[in-house]
C-alpha cells in the first residue's frame, strides 16, 4: 500500500471519504500482520464508516486480534467479522463507540462471541436473562467481568439501534437488579449465619428504581431488615447490616477489574447519618414523623428489586400512602422548589454550559417537573403513579394534566438528552454529565446519533434545540390544563377537575389559587376571538408570573390592564404577534407596584412594550421630550390644562423607563439580563433626569405663558442641584434646584422679583396637585441660606452672596449644578459664575477638608432613621451613596481646577477620570463604582416594588423576594443577596476611610 513519495494512495483517500481522520495511522494499521486477510475486504472499510468513530474501532479490532491466544482464534474471529453482518455492527459499533469497553475485550478476548447470539430473546433481555449470565461469578472479580460481559451486549444494542434510549436504560436497571442479587448472594455465602438470622429487602431508588439507569451511575437503595421468625430484632438488624454493607462493597470496591458502580444508600431516612437499615416498622415512624419533602419525592421511584421481594413489596405498599399526601404538606411548594435551586447552585460556574442533566433545558428539568405533576395529582389518580419519566409523562397527557402537544415535545427532547448522555458516559464507562468540549468527542457522538454531515453543529444545534424546547415547556407544562379546565371548551379531552386545578395553582406558587382560577375564567372562557387568543397566551404569561416574587399580582395587573383594553383591536394582537411584548408586559406587572400603578393610569402604554410603532422601550430623547411637552403646553387651555398634559407624558415616560429597567434585570426570552449593572444604573438616571427636566421646562412655558403671555419680565432660569444636576435621578427622586433670574432691560428689580416668585410657585404647586399622575417635588433648600433665604435670587445676588458669605458645604453642593430649564444664556452665566467656587484654583485648604469631614460624620449620626441598620442603608450607611459621592467630591474640589475630567456633575464620570488622572487606583475606583452602582439600583428596586421611595432593603418576605429578583438573586436567596451587599459596601467602606478620612490602614 506504499505511495510514491507526495502523492496520496487510493486507500487513503477511501479512508478519508469512509469518516477516519487519522488516515495516515488507519492505513498502518490496515497494513498490520492482523488484518492481512481482510486487507482489501470492502465489507471491513464498509463497516467501519458507518462506526460512531472509524479510527477508535479499527485500532480497537486490531487490539482485539492481538490480544487472540493463538493464530486460530483470531482467524475465528475475523471469519465471524466478515460473514456475520449482526457481529460486524455489533462488535464494530462497540469498539468505535467505548474505549472503555475495548480495554474489556482486550483483557477478556473471548467475549467478543457474547455479541454473536442474534435471536429473538437476545433483543429485549430481562432480569432473567441476566440472572443467567453472571450465575457463574464466584467472587467480586468475576462478577465484574461478567457484569461487563453482560454490558457489553446491551451497548451494542443500543450503539446498534436495536433498542431505543428507553429500552437500553430499562435493561441497564435490570442488569443493576441482578447485580444486586449476585452480590447479596455473594455476601451471603460468606455469611450464611447472618443469611439464616434475617429478611433483607434491597428496596432500589433513583433512576435504578424508576427502570431507567445511566451506564455509568450511583445505584440508589434503601434497605429494610425484618428478624426472621424466633429471631432477636437487633441481632437480626444487625446481620441484615453486615450483609448490606458486604453487598455495597461487592458492587463498589475497586478491584483489577475495576469496580461495577457505587451503591449509594444515603436516601434514606437520616441519610448518611443514620442506620443503613431499618426494621419496616421504624421506616414509617420515620416517614410519618421526620421526613422532608424530598424525600417523599425521592419515594416516588422506589422499587423492591433484591433479597426479601416480599418485605420489599410490603415495604412500598406502606409508604405509598404517605408519598401521595406529600403535596399536602405546608412547605411542599417552597421545598419542590429548593431542591431544583440547589441543584443548580452547585454546578461550578464553568460548568452550567455544557452540563446535560442539571443546567437550564436538562434532564432534570424534565425529571423534577413530571414529579411535581405526579405528586400534586397522583393521589387521586393512580395511573401517575409510574416510577419511569417517560410513562409517567405518557400517563400524564392521557389524563389531561398535561398538553398532549407539549408532551410529545417533551418525550423527544428527554430521549435525545439521555441519547446524548449515554453516549458520553459510554466512552470511558465514568460518570458524567458534561458535554465534552474537545471536538473529536462531540463528532463521535454526534456521529453515533446519526449525525453525519457536520456531526459537530449538527449535534450542538439538535442539543441547544431540545434544550430550548425543555427550558419552555418545563413551566408551561403546568399551565394550559388549567386554562381547558376553567374555560371548558375542549370536548374528548381530559380535563383537570376544579380540586385538581387548586391543588395545581398552589403547587406553582399562588398564595390565593380561588381568585387566580376567577381570574383565569374571567379570560379564558367563552368562544370570542378574544378568549381564544387569551387561551393561546396564558399557559405562557401563567408561567412568566409563576417566575417572579409575586405571581397572584402580576395575574391580578394582567386581567386588570386586560379589562381596560380588551375591547381595542390592537392590545391582543401585540401581545400575541410580537414576541417581546408578552413577556415584557409579564415581568412589569409581577415585578412590584410602582410600573403597574403607571400603566393602569393609562393602559394604552401597554404599546410601548412591543417593537412596532409605540416607540419601544429605549429611551427618548431629551430634546424628543421638550418637544413633545412644549407642544402639548402649546394646545393646552391654560396653565393648569397644560401642566396635566406634560404629567401625563412624564408619567407614561416613567413607565417606560421602569418596564426598561425590569426587563433589563429580570431579562427575556429575547433578551438577556442585562449583564453590566451601571449600565441600568446610568440608563435610569439620565431617563428620569432628562424626562424631570422637559417637565420643568413645560411647565415654566405654561407658568409663563398663562401670567404673563410671551415674555416674562425677568430671564428665569432653573439648576439642577443633587442627583438631578448629576444626571442620576431615581424613580422616587425630588428635583433638586436652585432659581436665578435677571430683570430685563428697563423692568424694576422688586417687578422681576415678584414675578419670579410667582413662577417658582406656580410651577410648584401644579406639579403636586392631586392627580392620577405622580407628583413632581421640587426642592431648593440648597439654595444660600437654606430653607431661610430667598426661593430665588438674581445673578447678581448670587454673586454677592458666593463672593462674600459662602460656606464650603456650598461650594461642595455646586458640584453638581447644572442648566437644566428655562433661559440658556442665563443658566451658562450662572455656571460661569460658580466653576471658580467648586473648582477653587489653589484646591482646597485643609481647613476647609475637616469642615467636609466634619459635616459628613454629623450627617451619618444625625439622620440615619433611628432603627435602621446602617449596613444595610444604601445612602447613608457605611460604603452607601453618601460615601461615594462625598469622596469623589473631595477629589473634583481639590484638583478640578487642574484635571479638566473632573470638571462633571456625573459621580461615575468623575470618579473614572479621577482613575486616568492618577488620584485613585484601578482597584480603589472599580471598589467604589460597584458599591455607588449597587446601591444605586437598591433604591430603585425598593421604589419599583414598593411603589414608595426608601434606602433600606424591605423587610417584608415578598417585598425582599421581589428587591432580590431584579438584583439577580433567584428565590430564596434573599439573605445571600443582603450579605453580597454588606460585602460590597464594606469593601467601599475600607477605600472611603482611606481617601475621605485619611486613614492610612485598611
Amino acid at each position: 500500500m506504499t505511495a510514491a513519495p507526495g502523492r496520496r494512495s487510493s486507500t487513503f483517500t477511501r479512508l478519508l471519504r469512509h469518516g477516519f481522520t487519522d488516515a495516515s495511522a488507519a492505513e498502518r494499521l490496515l497494513d498490520s500482520a492482523e488484518l492481512a486477510p481482510l486487507r482489501d475486504d470492502p465489507v471491513l472499510l464498509d463497516a467501519l464508516g458507518a462506526t460512531a468513530d472509524p479510527d477508535l474501532a479499527l485500532l480497537g479490532l486490531v487490539r482485539l486480534l492481538e490480544a487472540q491466544p493463538d493464530p486460530g482464534a483470531r482467524r475465528q474471529l475475523l471469519d465471524t467479522l466478515i460473514s456475520s453482518k449482526p457481529l460486524r455492527d455489533r462488535l464494530l459499533g462497540v469498539l468505535g463507540a467505548s474505549t472503555a469497553l475495548a480495554d474489556h475485550l482486550t483483557r477478556h478476548p473471548d467475549d467478543w462471541q457474547a455479541l454473536v447470539m442474534y435471536e429473538a430473546y437476545d433483543l429485549h433481555p430481562g432480569v432473567e436473562e441476566f440472572e443467567a449470565g453472571l450465575a457463574q461469578a464466584t467472587d467480586p472479580v468475576s462478577l465484574r467481568v461478567a457484569y461487563r460481559r453482560c454490558l457489553l451486549s446491551i451497548a451494542a444494542r443500543d450503539v446498534c439501534g436495536t433498542t431505543g434510549v428507553a429500552e437500553s436504560a430499562a435493561e441497564l436497571a435490570d442488569l443493576a437488579t441482578a447485580t444486586l442479587r449476585a452480590a447479596l448472594g455473594l455476601a451471603g455465602a460468606v455469611a450464611p449465619e447472618d443469611a439464616a438470622l434475617c429478611r433483607l429487602a434491597v428496596i432500589a431508588m433513583g433512576k435504578c428504581g424508576g427502570h431507567e439507569l445511566n451506564y455509568v451511575s450511583d445505584v440508589d437503595v434503601i434497605f429494610v431488615g425484618e428478624a426472621v421468625e424466633g429471631a432477636d430484632e437487633t441481632k437480626a438488624v444487625r446481620a441484615a447490616t453486615r450483609l448490606a454493607s458486604h453487598m455495597m462493597r461487592i458492587c463498589s470496591e475497586t478491584t483489577v477489574e475495576g469496580s461495577i458502580w457505587p451503591v449509594d444508600a444515603n436516601l434514606r431516612p437520616e441519610g448518611r447519618n443514620g442506620p443503613l437499615v431499618r426494621t419496616l416498622s421504624s421506616h414509617l415512624a420515620y416517614y410519618q414523623r421526620w421526613a422532608k419533602t424530598w424525600e417523599f419525592q425521592a419515594l416516588l421511584k422506589a422499587r423492591p428489586v433484591a433479597g426479601d421481594l416480599d418485605l420489599g413489596a410490603e415495604y412500598v405498599t406502606a409508604v405509598q400512602p404517605l408519598v401521595w399526601k406529600a403535596a399536602e404538606r405546608e412547605n411542599f411548594v417552597p421545598d419542590v422548589q429548593k431542591m431544583r435551586r440547589r441543584v443548580v447552585e452547585n454546578i461550578p460556574v464553568a460548568e452550567v454550559d455544557r452540563q446535560l442533566k442539571l443546567g437550564p433545558g436538562g434532564l432534570r428539568d424534565v425529571e423534577f417537573a413530571v414529579q411535581l405533576l405526579q405528586l400534586v395529582h397522583g393521589r387521586a389518580d393512580t395511573s401517575l403513579r409510574s416510577g419511569t419519566t417517560l410513562d409517567a409523562l405518557k400517563a400524564l397527557a392521557a389524563g389531561g394534566y398535561v398538553g398532549r402537544s407539549d408532551a410529545a415535545q417533551l418525550d423527544e427532547a428527554y430521549r435525545f438528552l439521555r441519547s446524548m448522555e449515554h453516549r458520553i458516559q459510554l466512552f470511558r464507562l465514568r460518570r458524567t454529565h458534561l458535554v465534552p468540549e474537545d471536538e473529536a468527542e462531540l463528532r463521535r457522538i454526534g456521529r453515533s446519533l446519526g449525525l453525519r454531515t457536520d456531526p459537530v453543529a449538527e449535534l450542538l444545534r439538535e442539543w441547544k434545540r431540545h434544550a430550548t424546547v425543555v427550558r419552555r415547556l418545563h413551566e408551561k407544562l403546568f399551565y394550559r390544563p388549567l386554562l381547558d379546565a376553567v374555560a371548558q371548551l375542549a370536548t374528548g379531552e381530559a380535563r383537570l377537575s376544579a380540586e385538581a386545578a387548586r391543588e395545581r395553582m398552589v403547587a406553582l406558587g399562588y398564595a390565593d389559587p380561588a381568585s387566580a382560577l376567577r381570574h383565569l375564567e374571567a379570560l379564558a372562557s367563552g368562544v370570542t376571538r378574544k378568549a381564544a387568543i387569551q387561551r393561546t397566551l396564558l399557559p405562557v404569561m401563567l408561567g412568566w408570573f409563576a417566575d417572579s416574587a409575586d405571581p397572584d399580582a402580576g395575574l391580578l395587573n394582567f386581567r386588570k390592564v386586560s379589562d381596560a383594553l380588551g375591547k381595542t383591536p390592537w392590545y391582543l394582537r401585540l401581545l400575541r404577534d410580537e414576541g417581546a411584548a408578552a413577556q415584557n408586559l409579564a415581568r412589569v406587572l409581577s415585578a412590584g407596584r410602582l410600573a403597574p400603578d403607571l400603566l393602569m393610569r393609562a393602559p394604552e402604554a401597554v404599546a410601548l412594550l412591543g417593537d412596532g410603532d409605540g416607540g419601544g422601550l429605549e429611551p427618548r430623547s431629551r430634546a424628543h421630550l421638550e418637544q413633545e411637552i412644549l407642544a402639548a403646553v402649546n394646545r393646552a387651555d391654560g396653565a393648569a390644562q397644560a401642566v396635566t398634559a406634560a404629567r401625563g407624558v412624564r408619567r407614561r415616560e416613567l413607565f417606560r423607563t421602569a418596564a426598561a429597567d425590569i426587563v433589563g434585570s429580570y431579562g427575556t426570552e429575547e433578551q438577556p439580563v442585562e449583564t453590566d449593572p451601571g449600565a441600568l444604573v446610568d440608563r435610569v438616571g439620565g431617563a428620569v433626569s432628562d424626562l424631570t427636566a422637559a417637565t420643568l421646562a413645560g411647565t415654566l412655558r405654561a407658568v409663563v405663558r398663562d401670567g404673563w403671555g410671551d415674555s416674562l419680565p425677568t430671564r428665569f432660569a432653573i439648576i439642577g442641584m443633587g442627583r438631578f444636576g448629576g444626571h442620576e435621578l431615581g424613580y422616587g427622586s425630588d428635583a433638586d434646584v436652585l432659581f436665578v433670574h435677571e430683570p430685563r432691560d428697563g423692568v424694576d428689580e422688586r417687578e422681576a422679583g415678584q414675578a419670579a416668585n410667582k413662577v417658582v410657585s406656580e410651577m410648584r404647586r401644579l406639579l403636586q396637585i392631586p392627580s392620577a399622575d405622580p407628583p413632581l417635588l421640587i426642592d431648593a433648600d440648597l439654595r444660600p441660606e437654606g430653607k431661610s433665604g430667598p426661593l430665588v435670587r438674581t445673578l447678581t445676588s448670587y454673586a454677592a452672596y458666593y463672593r462674600r458669605w459662602s460656606l464650603t458645604w456650598e461650594s461642595h453642593a455646586l458640584l453638581r449644578a447644572e442648566h437644566v430649564a428655562g433661559d440658556e444664556d442665563l443658566g451658562r452665566r450662572f455656571i460661569e459664575l460658580i466653576d471658580p467656587l467648586r473648582y477653587p484654583a489653589d484646591g482646597l485648604a485643609e481647613e476647609a477638608v475637616r469642615d467636609i469631614r466634619r459635616l459628613k460624620a454629623r450627617m451619618e449620626s444625625e439622620r440615619l432613621p433611628r432603627g435602621a441598620d446602617p449596613k444595610l442603608h444604601a445612602k447613608l450607611g457605611p460604603g452607601g451613596l453618601s460615601d461615594v459621592e462625598w469622596t469623589v467630591q473631595l477629589l473634583q474640589l481639590r484638583h478640578g481646577a487642574s484635571e479638566p475630567g473632573l470638571r462633571t456633575t456625573r459621580t461615575r464620570e468623575a470618579l473614572a477620570a479621577a482613575r486616568t488622572a492618577g488620584l485613585i487606583t484601578d482597584e480603589d475606583a472599580a471598589v467604589l463604582d460597584e458599591a455607588w452602582v449597587l446601591a444605586t439600583r437598591v433604591r430603585n428596586a425598593v421604589m419599583l416594588v414598593r411603589g414608595r421611595a426608601g434606602d433600606t432593603f424591605p423587610t417584608e418576605p415578598r417585598e425582599l423576594a421581589a428587591v432580590g429578583r431584579y438584583l439577580g438573586y433567584g428565590p430564596g436567596h434573599a439573605g445571600d443577596m443582603l450579605d453580597a451587599y454588606r460585602r460590597t459596601a464594606r469593601r467601599a467602606r475600607a477605600v472611603v476611610d482611606e481617601l475621605f478620612y485619611g486613614v492610612t490602614e485598611r
